[in-house]
Formats: C-alpha cells, sequence, structure tokens
C-alpha cells in the first residue's frame, strides 16, 4: 500500500500565523501551499517553498477564489474566463518561489470554496483545468467521481483522489460541509478514519456508518490545535500497518 500525506501549509498573511508549517512539512509528503487569494503572501510562499524543498516535500499550488477575508471559504460569483485568468496568476506566482527554492510546482489543489464548487460545477472544473494547461506538466488533486477529475481526464492531466483524515463524510461519499455538526473530526477520531482509508479503502459519516473512499493521498489539516500531534500520530499508524508513504508527484 502507498499514499501520499498532504497538509495545507503557508496560509498566514502578514503579521498573522497559523499552524506550525515547519513542524508538518517533517511528516507529509506534499505541501499544498496557498497562492495568495485566502492565505499567503510573498514572504510566507517563498518561506514555505524554501521549507519544503528542505524537507523533500512535493509543492503545490493551493489555490482559491480571491476572498482573503473569508478565508477561501466563500461562494464567488466568478466567470470561468475569470477564473482561468485567476487560476493562472496564483500557480504562476507559487512557480517562482517554487523555482528560486530550487524545485517546482508539480500539481493543483483548489481550497475551500473553489474546491466544491469545481468538484460539482462542469464550467468551474474546466476553468481550472484550462489554467493548468498553460504551464504543463501538472498534476491535479480533488475529490473523486467529480467534475475535477472528469475535466482532467479530458485534458490528459493525471488526476488523484484525495480524502480526508480529519472530515466526516456524506453517505454519497462527500465531505460534510463544516457548519454542520461533526463535521470535522477529533484527532482520534481522525487517526481512525486515516489509517481505515489508508489500509481499507473506507471513510465514515457523521453517523458513524462506512463509506467507500478510495484514495491516492490523504490530507491532514494544519490549522486546528492538535495538527501536528495529530498528523505525527497517523504518520506513524500508517508506517506501523506497513503502509509506504510516498508523494503522487
Amino acid at each position: 500500500m502507498v499514499i501520499d500525506l498532504n497538509s495545507d501549509l503557508g496560509e498566514g498573511y502578514g503579521a498573522y500565523t497559523m499552524g506550525d508549517d515547519e513542524a508538518l512539512l517533517d511528516v507529509v509528503t506534499s505541501a499544498n501551499i496557498a497562492c495568495g487569494f485566502h492565505g499567503g503572501d510573498p514572504v510566507i510562499m517563498r518561506r514555505t517553498c524554501d521549507l519544503a524543498v528542505a524537507h523533500g516535500v512535493r509543492i503545490g499550488a493551493h489555490i482559491s477564489y480571491r476572498d482573503l477575508a473569508g478565508f477561501g471559504r466563500r461562494e464567488m460569483a466568478v466567470s470561468p474566463a475569470e477564473l482561468t485568468a485567476e487560476s493562472i496568476y496564483q500557480i504562476g506566482a507559487l512557480e517562482g518561489f517554487a523555482r528560486a527554492a530550487g524545485d517546482r510546482v508539480r500539481y493543483v489543489k483548489p481550497h475551500g470554496a473553489l474546491y466544491h464548487s469545481a468538484a460539482s460545477d462542469p464550467a468551474a472544473a474546466e476553468a481550472v483545468v484550462a489554467a493548468m494547461l498553460t504551464f504543463g506538466g501538472l498534476s491535479l488533486l480533488g475529490p473523486a467521481d467529480s467534475e475535477l477529475a472528469r475535466a482532467a481526464e479530458a485534458a490528459g492531466i493525471p488526476f488523484y483522489a484525495e480524502g480526508f483524515a480529519d472530515r466526516a463524510y456524506t453517505p454519497e461519499g462527500r465531505l460534510v460541509p463544516r457548519g454542520r455538526a461533526g463535521a470535522v473530526l477529533a484527532a482520534e477520531a481522525a487517526l481512525g478514519q486515516a489509517v481505515s482509508i489508508a489500509v481499507d479503502g473506507y471513510a465514515h459519516t457523521v453517523a458513524g456508518d462506512p463509506v467507500r473512499v478510495e484514495v491516492r493521498s490523504l490530507c491532514v489539516h494544519g490549522d486546528s490545535p492538535d495538527a501536528v500531534r495529530m498528523a505525527r500520530s497517523i504518520r506513524q499508524s500508517l508506517l506501523d500497518k506497513g503502509v509506504e508513504l510516498r508523494s503522487f508527484t
């Protein structure tokens, strides 16, 4: 069994910090680095890329709607043409810092509201993929059986399905919206779900029922108080189960 561990990093802004990125880079194999639209700024983007390269972690562009105040979690009325342009802008900015650090952007993962809208809206998914084609050589990380997956396949872009250790699922295999009770799992429950997804291919609904989730990458969020401890526990538990941790790119 081989799985990638990813985390959303570089999401501070100016004087504001979020999570212990350096500690998480000792745990994960891929880093989804904010590109300035929901979090991140030039200094933080450069530092996070430098740290990722130093730790041998792959760099991904964590693109978002332009919504710094709402942390990219609000639905935005953005045309496909504008979304493509804004995605090119974000990927290109991170690519510059990745190159300065001695590497390159390997993949794209949408964030927050864009993640969910592009998963269900073909126009949004195609807009994101169109931006990726501008650069070439990029992979796409997102939910399985989604419009993102279908758009990537149509464009010949490698797509990798992602699961979440610390998020509850609906019976349809989608994430429970953050506003609903039980949507975010506590550290112990997240550890159990991470092992279940990686080893058995199952996550859990809010009601506790198993739901099939087959993925190549597993996200451990970096913005909770227990994030580092949880991520370390997940990593060790997966290794103890004989799971090989390796980036998908």
